[in-house]
């Protein structure tokens, strides 16, 4: 079967096994634009709605269960019903109260847990990584009185802070012209380069230490190090998105790599299932939002020091996200993906990432993950046709994970459910080998 009768295929078999889904869509168009708030959540020709989540599993509408391998975009690490999280939802609800619109005791310990954890001076809460990245932006161009920050082709720091290609940015990219997109993400030489050319007229490099939108794609440490290196020389702070990578590695991928940076942003995990950001960094630089000095830039928000999310973040992070799981966890992570490159190899599937987070890429001529340096890479090369045939056909299979191919790994999955998923790609490729050996 060639690849566009075998797509046609799997989306009649998708729209008949999901008629409540079709209906519930087209219900919610009436008030939302598209039946829909969130667009990454959005697919053709209908996306399915989801009814309920017990620990790694997610049912939807038309009482299908799959294994939950989309993981909230990396948020949901935790899966859907911890017991600990639910124990301390309750606790906090009954004994604290919600929000308080004051200061409180727990606001200050998850902080200090989040300073030791990542080792940062200080820290500040948000309620999304967005929210963090322009925080921290905004914070850098007062600290250096420089307004341009340079960012990298493929890069994505939140809704309005994406950069998927060079030219043209992202419509809804805040402040667009204050941004200079390099197309050069893992080679440190023009990096760096590219970076010593504007000395003194930039305010920060922003850079993620894998990046996750752009196809888990993870950076070199002899970049980052050259990235830093450069910032710092060109007069600028070096900012490390970690809103996904922070859970990689006990105190963040950055410090594992050695890295140093002036600012940090973290996020999706850490608020424990709920909205969650935060950003932190040296003292001095984070001194800018100190309201007890004259000056100081403002940073509200009604949300930042909620009851539920301090409690929550919390306890995640201290009791059941320690070090020791962090380091357990990934290292099982990348056992898994290894297996699934072994099993892709000769195909034109690739598996790309680390750890606990992963991306999947049907390129025309099979490229191998080690040449998948940056979204530059697969420009011209990817077959979405047999992306999204791969996608209903896994549904099918009981498998969820993002169509575009992002998939994060929920903490109570079982290596019975990893292998699963594995004899599942193997049957696809398999059953397509016309299509998809090379």
């Amino acid at each position: 079967m060639d690849p566009s009768a075998a797509l046609l295929a799997a989306q009649e078999r998708f729209t008949t096994r999901n008629p409540r889904s079709k209906e519930q869509h087209l219900a919610a168009t009436k008030s939302l634009p598209g039946g829909n708030t969130r667009t990454l959540l959005h697919t053709s020709p209908f996306p399915l709605t989801i009814a309920s989540g017990d620990g790694a599993h997610l049912t939807d509408l038309d009482n299908h269960t799959y294994l939950d391998l989309t993981g909230e975009l990396s948020a949901g690490l935790y899966g859907h019903n911890h017991p600990l999280i639910r124990q301390t939802l309750l606790s906090t609800f009954d004994n604290v109260g919600l929000t308080l619109g004051g200061n409180t005791i727990q606001e200050a310990k998850y902080a200090s847990l989040l300073c030791e954890r990542f080792k940062l001076d200080r820290v500040r809460m948000t309620n999304s990584g967005t929210e963090a990245n322009l925080h921290a932006l905004a914070g850098a161009r007062r600290f250096t009185g420089k307004k341009f920050v340079v960012v990298f082709e493929g890069g994505y720091h939140g809704a309005v802070l994406s950069f998927p290609t060079q030219r043209p940015k992202q419509p809804n990219t805040v402040d667009k012209e204050d941004f200079v997109v390099f197309n050069n993400y893992n080679n440190a030489k023009e990096a760096k380069r590219q970076i010593l050319q504007l000395k003194g007229q930039i305010a920060a490099v922003l850079v993620e230490a894998m990046q996750g939108a752009g196809g888990c794609i993870p950076a070199t440490r002899e970049f980052l190090h050259a990235v830093q290196e450069a910032a710092r020389e060109a007069g600028a702070l070096f900012i490390l998105d970690e809103v996904m990578t922070s859970r990689l590695a006990p105190h963040g991928l950055g410090h594992e790599m050695g890295l140093k940076p002036d600012m940090l942003t973290m996020g999706k995990y850490l608020g424990g299932g709920l909205a969650f950001g935060a950003f932190g960094g040296r003292e001095d630089v984070m001194a800018v939002y100190d309201p007890r000095v004259e000056g100081s830039l403002a940073h509200s928000g009604t949300f930042n020091n909620n009851s539920l999310v301090m409690h929550l973040g919390y306890a995640a992070l201290k009791d059941i996200f320690t070090p020791k799981v962090s380091v357990e966890f990934n290292a099982r992570a990348d056992l898994w993906r290894e297996r699934l490159q072994h099993v892709a190899k000769g195909t034109r599937l690739t598996f790309t990432g680390r750890g606990s987070l992963m991306g999947l890429h049907f390129t025309e001529d099979g490229i191998n993950a080690a040449d998948v340096l940056s979204v530059t890479d697969l420009q011209g090369r990817q077959r979405a046709d047999l992306r999204d045939l791969f996608w209903f056909e896994m549904l099918e299979e009981g498998y969820w994970i993002t169509r575009r191919g992002f998939v994060a790994l929920i903490l109570q999955t079982t290596d019975e459910e990893l292998e699963g998923f594995v004899d599942a790609v193997k049957r696809f490729l398999d059953r397509h080998e016309g299509i998809m050996k090379m």
